[in-house]
């Protein structure tokens, strides 16, 4: 599916009957009132916008204002992470989260359990993963992660990971996650472009 429109499904997701009006107030010099009268929600006004060219994975600007007037940071967050993974692959958080559970598969070893449930993954769920993957330790660790990961979603950030590893005194791995971490920042600032 196209990333745009996942963004725009899960903005329009989070927002309120309250903001949708709003927000339909603020489009009124752009969308005619028969069009407008039909708008049940943040999708069906986004569906108006992109109809009307005035917006799309490389016009964004609107978008922006409209979650600004709404003082929606957490959703502006998403679309920061939709133009920087536009620019680069995949969103940077995403990517952080991969190397992280990379890093966390290759040394957690037998403390995964603790690891699982000190991020609140339910023992039922941990007992699940065993099942499936019995005789696969590295698999075992990468499904629990994915399990949080998708319970959290947007909640779901290499700090909380690096938290959880500290709270289990794996202070080795959550080490290894911060340098990883670390480095990362500093190649994504090489790779920034000159103002």
């Amino acid at each position: 599916m196209d990333p745009f429109l996942v963004l725009l499904h899960s903005v329009s997701a989070g927002l309120s009957s309250n903001e949708v009006t709003e927000l339909k107030f603020l489009c009124q010099g752009r969308v005619g009132k028969r069009k407008m009268e039909r708008v049940q929600s943040g999708l069906d006004l986004f569906s108006v916008l992109l109809e009307q060219n005035e917006l799309g994975p490389e016009c964004t600007v609107l978008l922006r204002d409209l979650l600004a007037s709404l003082r929606r940071q957490d959703l502006l967050r998403r679309l920061d992470d939709f133009e920087a993974g536009a620019a680069h692959g995949a969103a940077p958080q995403e990517r952080d989260l991969r190397a992280a559970f990379d890093i966390i598969c290759d040394n957690v070893g037998k403390d995964w359990r603790r690891l699982a449930r000190q991020l609140k993954v339910s023992d039922a769920k941990i007992d699940a993963i065993e099942e499936k993957y019995p005789r696969n330790l590295t698999e075992q660790v990468r499904e629990s992660l994915r399990v949080w990961k998708n319970a959290g979603k947007e909640d779901a950030a290499v700090s909380h990971l690096v938290a959880a590893l500290r709270a289990c005194r794996l202070n080795l791995v959550a080490d290894l996650i911060e340098e990883d971490q670390q480095a990362r920042d500093l190649q994504n600032q090489d790779l920034a472009p000159c103002p």
